[in-house]
């Protein structure tokens, strides 16, 4: 080894590796640990050409400036400590570990049981002791420079009332395309091809929401099997990009990709995972947090410090109640935010950044912080709301300003489509923005984000062509995955040639799609459903970074070009009818000058639904009349029939003496453009698992 760098004190704060012209300034936080080493490595990452002790330690963060270093030099941490699992102690200098504030990695993590601080395979093998170097198995930190940090641009800032949002996986999204240049399939640059933006935005796509965009810790049982982990839901640390991601400089690439977004009016949201980490429990290998200071950054059992708790499902939690495990990560939100330039932040398994102890919290610290930051609590700020802990399903709980996925939502959708009985009385609630829910004063309908499919489960050609899942390809026995699908095949499971079934494949995906976004809230479509893309039955495609993970970018045939149109014809409707967008409930209040309600739940006899009907487990058919007048818009009326049979509707007062006029019929590949109005009493035969709209037409009916 060998290297002629000299170390100065320098300074604790800013946390990380700062170059300020003339060195680079390290500081990185343990409270526990005997003694850190900064390893310098050659420019490819192969050799340590340097090992430096950091001897300065200033409440508990160790510090050290280098003269002369220069950015993209690479670099790595070994700390000392003591290894005592039962006391919740992990340090072993002999591993490699990962700046948790870089903010640029150099290659990959290379699998290899060198990784784990303990040998692989004794007894009680975490208590004991691994002595061999991983470092050659490791990515290397790369020192950032200032040119690096580019100003953000001016933001969209779209209302979260005009919002769609558009749920992406960055390297499934461009990996197919033919249009994006093949170095640039995949990644960053990828997402700012303009045929890509011209996708999004001929859809009507206001937000992109970007899966993990972090680096991932590849499980060793995925890679033993040849897989890995596609979706990056195993985040090895939170201020770099994966540079699987990068085609090229990731920051800047980045930074030139949130740029053509937001000159399309597109934001871009960040999913982050900041509930767990790739490291596992105590079998797990050691990266980063684990070897910096176990016991701090991780939340462990306390009658048995050995044991991680696991309210992620993933093996650990982090320990957001530790002051610098949330000073990290509301660091992480502020360079994303502020650096970076993002729009908002949808927050992985949110419940378990808020526990106290084994109980949920809303007013916990980090939630209390980011509303108290000037550039945080004016972004979109979305939660998953639960975990996998005790209690650990909150939906409806999260604060103000925030935006929760509505899984109630999905599956109410869901099964009143697959024709499921006594759907009504919740489904009223969840075309109406979940009053149930969100109901309290600082909240509202846009509290809702509305979703029938996401990254998790199937795609909505796969809900419509599978009773089951079929998940064999990612190695655990179709043991991994919901069974709680509330899907329907339409009678062939998988693929199908018949017409029938095709037909009816495409009307329930019409159905499902015109229900999402004729819905009070905040719509979100997974990325792919408009061209229907299918998984092959695969509901956990986590590990699937292949063909079943990525988008087809092949000519769509007529049918699913058809489907293509017909959502952005969806699209079109909800924005221009400000009623599909409110920001307050329902009422049921009337207005003076129409003398309608706001909202008039309708039975197919045209009138108004009573306590029975809601109640009846056999309504599969019913309607509602959405007022425009309350807000100087068209008024419209939306009858939906989710039976087996045809059914008749009587239609009813328009109001003003207005008519009907027929906007969209799910049961027509094309939308409704000629037809005839139609006169209040007149009948209206809806034919099974369909749904028309009709908006109020002031003309004379032909």
């Amino acid at each position: 080894m060998t290297g002629s760098y000299a170390l100065r004190a320098g300074w604790p704060h800013p946390l990380g590796a700062t170059w300020d012209g003339r060195g680079v300034n390290f500081a990185i936080f343990s409270q526990h640990a005997e003694r850190i080493d900064l390893c310098l490595f050659d420019r490819v990452g192969q050799r340590e050409t340097q090992r430096l002790a950091l001897g300065e330690r200033s409440d508990d963060i160790w510090h050290g400036y280098v003269p002369d270093l220069l950015p993209g030099q690479l670099y790595g941490y070994r700390v000392h400590g003591p290894y005592d699992p039962g006391n919740g102690h992990r340090f072993n200098p002999n591993k490699l570990l990962i700046d948790p504030y870089a903010k640029a990695l150099h290659g990959h993590i290379l699998p290899d049981e060198a990784h784990f601080g303990y040998r692989v395979g004794d007894a009680c093998s975490d208590l004991s002791f691994d002595v061999r170097d991983n470092a050659a198995y490791m990515p290397k930190c790369r020192v950032v420079g200032r040119d690096a940090q580019i100003t953000p641009d001016r933001a969209p800032a779209t209302p979260w009332s005009r919002t769609l949002v558009y749920e992406l996986h960055v390297r499934g999204m461009t990996i197919r395309h033919p249009e994006v240049a093949s170095a640039l399939r995949g990644t960053f640059a990828g997402l700012a091809t303009p045929a890509l933006i011209q996708h999004l935005t001929s859809l009507g796509v206001t937000a992109v929401e970007l899966m993990p965009v972090h680096p991932v810790v590849d499980e060793l049982r995925l890679t033993a099997r040849g897989l890995r982990n596609y979706w990056g839901y195993n985040p090895l640390t939170f201020l770099a990009l994966e540079p699987r991601y990068c085609a090229g400089e990731g920051i800047g690439e980045f930074k030139a990709m949130l740029h053509a977004m937001h000159d399309a009016g597109i934001e871009v949201i960040l999913d982050v995972v900041f509930n767990h980490s790739g490291e596992s429990d105590e079998l797990g290998p050691t990266h980063c947090f684990r070897g910096i200071d176990n016991i701090a950054y991780y939340r462990l059992d306390p009658s048995n410090k050995r044991y991680y708790l696991n309210a992620s499902g993933c093996g650990n939690t982090l320990n957001l109640a530790h002051p610098r495990v949330l000073q990290m990560v509301m660091d992480a939100l502020r360079y994303f935010a502020c650096e970076m330039g993002v729009d908002g932040f949808r927050f992985d398994l949110a419940v378990a950044l808020a526990r106290d102890g084994n109980r949920f919290e809303p007013a916990c610290d980090l939630f209390q912080s980011i509303a108290a930051d000037p550039a945080l609590s004016r972004l979109k700020l979305i939660a998953e709301p639960w975990d996998a802990g005790e209690d650990g399903y909150q939906l409806g709980r999260f604060p103000a300003g925030w935006g929760e996925w509505n899984d109630r939502f999905r599956d109410c959708v869901r099964r009143f489509w697959r024709s499921d009985a006594g759907q009504a009385a919740e489904l009223g609630f969840r075309l109406t923005g979940s009053s149930d829910l969100f109901g309290r004063p600082d909240r509202g309908p846009l509290a809702s984000i509305n979703f029938i499919t996401a990254h998790d489960g199937f795609t909505l050609q796969d809900l419509v062509s599978y009773d089951r899942k079929h998940n064999l390809a990612n190695g655990e026995d179709d043991a991994d995955g919901t069974d709680r699908n509330f899907s329907w095949n339409c009678g062939v499971e998988g693929p199908s040639e018949d017409p029938a079934i095709r037909v009816l494949r495409l009307r329930q995906k019409r159905n499902l799609m015109a229900t999402l976004l004729l819905s009070q809230g905040v719509p979100m479509i997974t990325a792919g459903d408009e061209r229907g893309r299918t998984q092959r039955g695969n509901n956990n495609a986590y590990c699937q970074d292949n063909e079943i993970g990525w988008i087809d970018w092949a000519p769509l045939p007529s049918d699913d070009r058809a489907f293509f149109d017909f959502v952005r014809t969806l699209v079109g409707l909800r924005q221009s009818h400000p009623t599909l967008r409110r920001e307050r409930f329902f009422e049921g209040t009337v207005e003076p000058v129409s003398e309608l309600k706001d909202i008039l739940w309708l039975s197919p006899r045209g009138e108004e639904m009573t306590e029975c009907d809601w109640n009846s487990p056999y309504v599969r058919a019913l309607g509602f009349i959405v007022n425009g007048d309350v807000a100087a818009a068209d008024t419209l009326l939306v009858l939906m029939n989710a039976g087996v049979k045809t059914e008749i509707f009587t239609l009813p007062e328009a109001a003003h003496g207005s008519n009907w006029q027929v906007v969209l019929d799910t049961a027509q590949p094309e939308p409704a453009i000629g037809k005839a109005p139609l006169e209040a009493n007149a009948s209206l035969a809806l034919c099974a698992h369909s749904l028309v709209v009709l908006s109020r037409f002031a003309g004379t009916p032909g």
